[in-house]
Parts: structure tokens; sequence; C-alpha cells
């Protein structure tokens, strides 16, 4: 594990290492996430209640929201051995746990939401990427849109290449986006989402990459007035669940659960396009962010080589093939 667990953790794991395998009595999962948008608090709290009505009340969900048992990477760690049942995180972060995750950041793959919506909606290829890290204790349940992520900058917009060279910029821990950063003239630094507003404003970053949430929710736009958008990457949140709690399910509920996600995220798409005008209005009023349209082709050309190097990677660059037919067919 990366860190020490809280005490809360610690009594979870615990609880996890008794729970009798193949009981299927009145069920309460324990689902924990860190700080998200409120569309995506909505969809995740929409799986409660509609699981809790399609069962009858014999399928329950507790929830533990905002990072009170760590950061994205915690929780992965907590549902791999079952001391947490769910948990929803950036599918940047799964690229370390799986290597076909990668192929959702990398630089321009789609051309728009409707592209992302298609591919993602795609049964068969997200089926193969969800099973991905079954022997790692979790699956893919599920996902939602998180936007398309851009830069904002603390002292400048980003209009050319030239506005990012030598930029020290913040990335998630990914290694596609991490080489995108470089590629692109950035010195990407790997943090946790938690320690970017300090380092905005004390000078260790120049900028950050991410959507208009970051502005508003995270307050970003008090240390970073300018919001350039290139729209390199839509990284998709993504919902897991342990293999441990398949075992205290019975198939009806599982399938109760998996429709109430499924519903989750048609919702979700919802509620991300109507907080999303809202928030830019936000960011412009509020916090006085300044919104720069860019020409993306200069941008596409300097990140090419992380596609020819794909192709050394087979079960990746599949996926990638996959994901262009479907694109292609519209």
């Amino acid at each position: 594990m990366s860190r020490l667990y809280n005490p809360i953790t610690k009594a979870l794991l615990a609880s996890a290492m008794l729970l009798p395998f193949g009981a299927h009595a009145a069920t309460v999962l324990k689902m924990a996430y860190a700080d998200n948008s409120q569309p995506v608090k909505d969809a995740l709290q929409y799986i409660g209640d509609a699981v809790a009505k399609k069962t009858n009340g014999e399928v329950t969900i507790q929830y533990f929201p905002d990072s009170q048992l760590g950061g994205e990477r915690e929780l992965v760690e907590m549902t791999q051995v079952g001391a947490i049942d769910m948990t929803k995180v950036s599918s940047g972060l799964l690229e370390s746990f799986s290597p076909l995750y990668g192929v959702f950041s990398l630089p321009y793959l789609f051309e728009n939401q409707e592209s992302f919506y298609r591919v993602m909606d795609n049964k068969e290829i997200m089926k193969t990427v969800y099973q991905s890290t079954e022997a790692q204790g979790f699956a893919g349940v599920g996902w939602y849109d998180s936007g398309a992520r851009s830069f904002y900058m603390s002292k400048g917009p980003v209009k050319t290449l030239a506005d990012l060279k030598g930029k020290k910029i913040r990335v998630m821990q990914s290694e596609t986006s991490i080489e995108t950063m470089k590629l692109l003239g950035a010195s990407p630094i790997a943090m946790s989402q938690a320690e970017v507003y300090t380092s905005l404003q004390q000078g260790i970053l120049d900028g950050a990459e991410n959507n208009e949430f970051a502005i508003t929710i995270a307050r970003h736009g008090e240390v970073a007035k300018f919001y350039s958008y290139d729209m390199h990457t839509r990284i998709p949140d993504v919902v897991i669940m342990s293999n441990v709690t398949k075992s205290k399910l019975t198939p009806e509920q599982l399938t109760a659960l998996q429709e109430a996600i499924d519903e989750s995220i048609e919702l979700e798409k919802k509620l991300w396009k109507e907080e999303m005008a809202k928030t830019r209005e936000l960011a412009q009023k509020e916090f006085g962010v300044q919104f720069f349209e860019i020409d993306q082709a200069p941008f596409k050309a300097a990140v090419q080589p992380i596609y020819e190097k794909l192709k050394g990677k087979p079960q990746v660059y599949a996926l990638y093939e996959q994901i262009n037919k479907v694109e292609q067919a519209k």
C-alpha cells in the first residue's frame, strides 16, 4: 500500500477480511471517492438510490465521499483487497494498473465529444478494457465524462507551442500524459490534484491541464487566470468494483447494480453538459478567468511520435485501431 491508512480505513479493511463468502442477505456496499464535480457526485448517488429500489432494499450503498479514505490511488488499492466495494477514479491513474487504459491518454485521439461518447458506449471495446485488471482484484463497471483537458496558466495563455516551452505543467501519474507534455515542449510534473493550488500559488508550477471544473471547484482560477482550449485529451472517469464484491451478491443483484450504473452514465452526461455551461460563466465572472481558442494543428503534429511508438505495444495498438474504426464509422 502506498501510505498508512487512517483509522476508518483500517476498520474497513478488517471488516472486509471477516466477510462470509456466499452470503446473500441484505448487503451494504461501501463506495468511496475523492473530490469530484457535482455531476459525478450526483451520478454516484443515483447508483445507490437506484440499486436499493431495484432490489427492494436488499442492496444499499454507504458512501465515503470527498477523500475521506484517501486519494484515488489509495482507493484503488482498497478496492483491490475488498476493503471497499467500489470507487470512481480517473482512467489516467488506471494506466499504472493496466496499459490498455493508456489509450485514453493519447493526445487528440477523439475528434469531439460525440466521437468520444460513441467509443465509450461501445460494449465490445470497453469490455476488453474493463476486464484487463481482473487479475489485480477489480474490474471496470462503468464510465463518466470528465470533459476535455486543456491548459490553464498562471502568467499568460498558451496560444502556440512556444508558450509551453520549458513551462512546468502538472500532469497525472500517467506515462502517456508525461510523454505528451515533453513532446509539446513543456516540463511535466506529476503530482496529486490536492497539491496543485499551492504549487501554482508558489510558482512551483507554471500551469496545469484539466477541465474547467478545476478552475471553480478546486478554485485554481484564483491563481491561474488563463485557460486555453487545446483539448488534448478526453480522459474518462471509471467506476471500478472489487472482485470480492461479486461474492456478496446474487446474479440478480449484480444485474440490478449494473443497470443502476448504466443509468447513472446517461444521467451524468446530461448533468455534465448543463453544469459545464454554468462553470465557464462562473469562472469568468467570479474568478476573472480568460478563455482562449487555439489552432490545434501544430500541437497535433508535435505529438505524432507517440503514435509511432504505439506500434511497439501490440495490445494497446490493437485497441487504438478498434477505436479508430468506431470513430470512422460515423
